[in-house]
C-alpha cells in the first residue's frame, strides 16, 4: 500500500498543512493538486483509493479521499463559498485563518466563532455537477473494477446515515448509535444567522454554502427522491460534485473519473429556523417552487453525497482492460497497446467465428456486426456525422428469444449498452428526450441521455399493430434524429438545445426497419437450435475468459486507431466513383460513396490490411 496513509483517510489535514505554510498565497492550492497528482502516480496508488462505485457509502469515512466513475447528468448554477475565513477566540481574542475549499461546513474550534466582517474573508466560486454512475455500464466492467480495487474499508462509525433513505442494500452495520447524531446536533436549536450564512451550536460550524440542505420529511413530500438516472433499473450513488478548477472543460454527458474529498455531513440535511420563517413569508406557489428546487439541489447527504474534486479526468472509454487514455501519442509508448496490435488479425478471426455462431451461422452478418461495433463518429462536416454505422439486422425470428440473447452476447463485449424494447406501450410511455424542469431548476433525464460509445440495441421484433400517441411520435422522431444526425434535441420548453452524441445503434427487426439505417443485412440462419437459451449459454461458456477479454480490448481499441488516407488512395477513390456513376448513374449517389468509404475504413482498421485492397475490391457491398 502507498506510504503515508493519511492522504487517503485525512486529505483535509494535508490541505491544512499546505495552507498553513503558504497562508493566503494562492500557491498553496496548486501545491495541493500537485501533491495528490504525485501520490496517484505511485505504484498502484489509484487502486487503493476507495471508489463510490464499488464501496457502499456507509463503509466510507467522512472527509476521506475517494474516487467516482460517473457521467455528468446535469450542471447546476455556480455557487459562492468562503474560500478563506477568520475565526476569533471569545476569551483570548486570538484570530486564526482557515480555508473553506473542499468543505461544505466550516469548522470552528472550542470558544471560537467566525468573524463574518473580517476584511481577510474571501468569497470564491465553484461549479456543481449532478453526476450519476455511467448509464448502461456492463456487468463485466463493474466486476473488473471491483476486482482491481484494493482499498481496505470497514463500516464507518464517525457519523450516522439518515434513516429515511439508503443508497445500498440493508446492512446491520448501518445501525450505528442513532442517538449520537441527535446529541451531535443538539446545538442546532441555538442556531443563528448573519448575512444569509448559517452556523450551528457546539461544535461551532458555519456552512460555506449560501443555502443549506433540507430534510425530505420537513418538505412534506410523499414521493421518494428521484435520483434522475437516465435508464430504468440503474443502481449506485448519485453525487453532487463540487469542481474548483477548469470546470469549463466539462459538459453534460461527459464521463469522468473524479478524485476528491467525500462530504456526508448530516448538517447538510437540516433546515434551520430562519429558513423556515423566510419560506413561510413567501407566496404559497413561490414557496412550493422554492421548496422543490431546494429539495433537488440540496438532497440528504446520506442519499446524495458530495465530492469536492481535487483531480478530475475526462475518460475516453470505461474499458478497465485498457489504459484510460488512448490518444495517438500515448498509444505509441504503451507497451500493452503496441503488443496487442500484433494480435489484431487472429483476434478478429476468433471474434468473427464467435459472432457467426451467435448469428446462427451467418458469417456475412457477423462481418457487418464487427464493423458496427468498432464504428465511431470520428469527425463532423457541418451537420453530417462521419463514422456512424447503424446496422439493421432484418430477418430476426418473431416471438423468439433470439434478439434477447443476441443482446446478451453484445453486453458481454461492449463496456456500456442498453436494449430498447420497441413496443407501442414503451414508445408512448417512456421519456426519450431529457427536458428542463423549471420548478426544480434541473434537467430531467431521458433514455437518450447516454454517454459516447454506448451501444443502443433497438428490438423492433416486439412491435405490434397499435396507435402511437403524440409522445410516441416524438420518441420515434428523436430516435430517428439520433440515428441520422447523431444528436438529441433536449427540450427546454421555450426552445430546443442540440446535444451532439456518438451512440452506436443496432436495430433488430423481422422486416425492414421503420427507422433509418446505414446498412441493412438480412439474417440467413444456417442452423436452428431447438433451445435458443441453451445454445447461447453454451456459446458463452465455451469461450475462455482470456479470449473474451481480447474481444473486449479489440472492439474498444479499434475505435481509437489513427487513420489517414494517402493521396494515391484519394485519387483511386475518385476514379472508382466516376466509373460507378457511369455504369449506374441513377442509383449511385454521394451517400453511397460515403457508406463505401466507411465500410472500407473500418474493414481496414479491423483487418490491418492495405487500403487499396478494400477500396478496389469492395468485398462486402452494402445492401441498401
Amino acid at each position: 500500500m502507498p506510504c503515508g496513509e493519511d492522504w487517503l483517510s485525512h486529505p483535509l489535514g494535508i490541505v491544512q498543512g499546505f495552507f498553513a505554510q503558504n497562508g493566503v498565497n494562492s500557491d498553496w492550492e496548486k501545491k495541493v493538486i500537485e501533491y495528490f497528482k504525485e501520490k496517484l502516480k505511485e505504484n498502484n496508488a489509484p487502486k487503493w483509493v476507495p471508489s463510490l462505485n464499488e464501496v457502499p457509502l456507509h463503509y466510507l469515512k467522512p472527509n476521506s479521499f475517494v474516487k467516482f466513475r460517473c457521467m455528468i447528468q446535469d450542471m447546476f448554477d455556480p455557487e459562492f463559498y468562503m474560500g478563506v475565513y477568520e475565526t476569533v477566540n471569545r476569551n483570548t481574542k486570538a484570530r486564526v485563518l482557515h480555508f473553506g475549499k473542499y468543505r461544505d461546513v466550516a469548522e470552528c474550534g472550542p470558544q471560537q466563532e467566525v468573524d463574518l466582517n473580517s476584511p481577510r474573508t474571501t468569497t470564491l466560486e465553484r461549479q456543481t455537477f449532478y453526476c450519476v454512475p455511467v448509464p448502461g455500464e456492463s456487468t463485466w466492467v463493474k466486476e473488473a473494477y471491483v476486482n482491481a480495487n484494493q482499498a481496505r474499508v470497514s463500516p464507518s462509525t464517525s457519523y450516522t446515515p439518515s434513516r429515511h433513505k439508503r443508497s445500498y442494500e440493508d446492512d446491520e452495520d448501518m445501525d450505528l448509535q442513532p442517538s449520537k447524531q441527535k446529541d451531535q446536533h443538539a446545538g442546532a436549536r441555538q442556531a443563528g444567522s448573519v448575512g444569509g450564512l448559517q452556523w450551528c451550536g457546539e461544535p461551532k460550524r458555519l456552512e460555506t454554502e449560501a443555502s443549506t440542505g433540507q430534510q425530505l420529511n420537513f418538505l412534506n413530500l410523499s414521493s421518494p427522491f428521484d435520483l434522475n438516472f437516465p435508464l430504468p433499473g440503474e443502481k449506485g450513488p448519485a453525487c453532487l460534485v463540487k469542481v474548483y478548477e477548469d470546470w469549463d472543460c466539462f459538459k453534460v454527458n461527459d464521463v469522468l473519473e473524479l478524485y476528491g474529498v467525500l462530504s456526508v455531513d448530516p448538517v447538510l440535511s437540516i433546515l434551520n429556523n430562519d429558513e423556515r420563517d423566510a419560506s413561510s413569508l413567501l407566496d404559497p406557489m413561490e414557496c412550493a417552487d422554492a421548496a422543490e428546487e431546494q429539495r433537488v439541489h440540496s438532497p440528504p447527504a446520506s442519499l446524495v453525497p458530495r465530492i469536492h474534486v481535487v483531480l478530475a479526468q475526462k475518460l475516453q472509454h470505461i474499458n478497465p482492460l485498457l489504459p484510460a487514455c488512448l490518444n495517438k501519442e500515448e498509444s505509441k509508448t504503451c507497451k500493452f497497446v503496441s503488443g496487442f496490435m500484433s494480435e489484431l488479425s487472429p483476434v478478429r478471426a476468433e471474434l468473427l467465428g464467435f459472432l457467426t455462431h451467435a448469428l446462427l451461422g451467418d458469417s456475412l452478418a457477423a462481418e457487418y456486426l464487427i464493423l458496427h461495433l468498432i464504428s465511431t463518429v470520428y469527425t463532423r462536416r457541418d451537420v453530417l456525422p462521419l463514422g456512424k454505422f447503424t446496422v439493421n439486422l432484418s430477418g430476426c425470428p418473431r416471438n423468439s428469444t433470439f434478439t434477447e440473447h443476441l443482446y446478451r452476447i453484445i453486453q458481454h463485449l461492449v463496456p456500456a449498452s442498453f436494449r430498447l424494447q420497441m413496443t407501442i406501450e414503451n414508445m408512448n410511455r417512456l421519456k426519450f428526450i431529457p427536458h428542463k424542469d423549471y420548478t426544480a431548476n434541473r434537467l430531467v433525464s431521458g433514455l437518450l441521455q447516454l454517454p459516447s460509445n454506448t451501444s443502443l440495441v433497438v428490438d423492433e421484433t416486439l412491435l405490434e399493430q397499435g396507435q402511437l400517441d403524440t409522445p410516441g411520435v416524438h420518441n420515434v422522431t428523436a430516435l430517428s434524429n439520433l440515428i441520422t444526425w447523431q444528436k438529441v434535441d433536449y427540450d427546454f420548453s421555450y426552445h430546443q438545445m442540440e446535444f451532439p452524441c456518438n451512440i452506436n445503434v443496432f436495430i433488430t427487426s423481422e422486416g425492414r426497419s421503420l427507422l433509418p439505417a446505414d446498412c441493412q443485412i438480412h439474417l440467413q440462419p444456417q442452423l436452428t437450435p431447438p433451445n435458443m437459451e441453451e445454445y447461447m449459454d453454451s456459446l458463452l461458456s465455451a469461450v475462455l475468459p482470456s479470449v473474451l477479454n481480447k474481444f473486449r480490448i479489440y472492439l474498444t481499441l479499434l475505435r481509437f486507431l489513427d487513420y489517414s488516407i494517402s493521396d494515391e488512395i484519394t485519387k483511386a477513390v475518385e476514379e472508382d466513383f466516376v466509373e460507378m456513376r457511369k455504369n449506374d448513374p441513377q442509383s449511385i449517389t454521394a451517400d453511397d460513396l460515403h457508406q463505401l468509404l466507411i465500410v472500407a475504413r473500418f474493414s481496414i482498421s479491423s483487418r490491418c490490411v492495405s487500403q487499396r485492397t478494400y477500396l478496389l475490391t469492395q468485398e462486402y457491398p452494402i445492401k441498401l
